[in-house]
């Protein structure tokens, strides 16, 4: 029998989507299921965008250009500036999601054998985009203790060797929702330029703030220019996952000509969403005005909600639309797997996100679920109520 390659046998399962089919199985058995497992907002998307589809007329479904319409660019170009972000259009690249935008990164800035350093816990699908390229995380431990702050400088020095091509932050953070300040930001500039690095910020979620804070992104930094890789997407920010677009955003000159050759091999993102995706950037600020304030209450509700139960603990998420909390059990994989197979209060279950699968070093994170706050407030306040009753029954098991 023909084997598969090492590749694909150690290609990373998703923490978010492995528990999917006992989901189902809860669903079967007449179990309401609430879903805090994974960051699909249930915010409608703009109108002007899906107008904007059904509006579309043409003859034939063309290929765009490989790095995108150039009326997208130019105007989502437009919109950055909006934000203070000095970017041109030929400084982005359209790709299918943030997801292809990632391994562009990853294609361009890196060969099979080299080292990407990570704050952990982080985005799992990293862990997928660096077996699918070739590299090699390397980890550096934020902590629960902190909310999950920028590690010391120092940590991430030590880790640095001639192998090491590039630092990779996710601001604000998934799975943590912390968001990194101007002078942690500045630190990490410091230290790219000092060992000739990239810093590749993955920032989709940069609308998503709280409490005042302003997100600081990696293109305001002077003097970074060589360095400074964004990537983007619509996914959140305008509540269309499945539109896949994101882009790649860098002023390296070189680097976007080598991701140009890696969007020219899969020829051109699709048609239909960046016209969906162009339309949205007319989306009025009360959208988003309200949309923050709704986040921000649902975040304080989980927040009040899980500190009513004995033992947990749980860092204030400072932006995206996530927490890490720590739950007195000792496998959340196994406890996360038992909720939907096994456990039910009045006929509903909760499903989360076991946090192990967003550290790539081993044993970490083991008793940590990931939540996202992406359901109204009520089902937030029933689904935590479910968790604190699931906890005493599965530990007197």
């Amino acid at each position: 029998m023909p084997k598969i390659s090492n590749k694909g046998t150690q290609m990373p399962e998703s923490p978010i989507r492995k528990l999917v089919p006992f989901s189902e199985i809860a669903k079967k058995k007449g179990n309401k299921v609430y879903h805090l497992n994974i960051g699909q907002p249930d915010i409608k998307t703009p109108e002007v965008a899906m107008n904007a589809v059904k509006n579309f007329d043409i003859k034939v479904l063309e290929y765009s250009h490989s790095a995108g319409f150039e009326s997208y660019r130019t105007k989502l170009s437009q919109f950055y500036k909006n934000q203070g972000l000095p970017i041109n259009f030929e400084d982005i690249i359209i790709t299918t999601g943030g997801s292809e935008a990632l391994l562009f990164a990853m294609g361009s800035t890196m060969d099979p054998g080299d080292e990407i350093i990570i704050p952990e816990p982080f985005y799992a699908n990293y862990n997928g985009f660096s077996t699918a390229s070739g590299v090699n995380v390397v980890p550096v431990i934020s902590s629960i203790d902190t909310g999950f702050a920028l590690p010391p400088i120092a940590d991430f020095e030590k880790l640095i060797t001639p192998k090491t091509k590039a630092i990779l932050i996710c601001n604000p953070g998934n799975p943590t929702g912390y968001l990194y300040s101007k002078e942690e930001m500045m630190q990490l500039a410091d230290l790219v330029k000092k060992h000739d690095l990239f810093l590749i910020a993955d920032e989709v979620y940069r609308e998503f703030t709280y409490d005042g804070d302003i997100h600081y992104s990696v293109m305001n930094i002077p003097g970074l220019e060589e360095n400074a890789i964004m990537i983007d997407s619509v996914s959140k920010r305008y509540s269309m996952c499945g539109a896949r677009i994101g882009c790649i955003v860098s002023k390296n000159k070189e680097l976007m000509a080598a991701a140009m050759k890696f969007a020219q091999a899969r020829l051109s993102p699709p048609t239909f969403a960046q016209v969906a995706s162009e339309a949205a950037l007319d989306t009025p600020q009360s959208y988003f005005d309200e949309v923050i304030s709704e986040y921000r209450e649902r975040r304080d509700t989980l927040i009040a909600e899980l500190h009513k139960i004995e033992g947990a603990k749980v860092a204030t998420p400072k932006g995206a639309f996530y927490c890490i909390a720590e739950l007195p059990i000792e496998n959340a994989d196994d406890f996360a797997r038992w909720l939907l197979e096994s456990y039910d209060l009045d006929g509903e279950t909760v499903m989360v996100a076991p946090a192990a699968g967003f550290y790539s070093t081993p044993g970490v994170g083991l008793n940590q679920v990931r939540i996202a706050y992406v359901l109204k407030k009520e089902e937030l306040i029933k689904a935590v109520q479910i968790l604190k009753e699931a906890i005493v029954v599965y530990n007197a098991k």
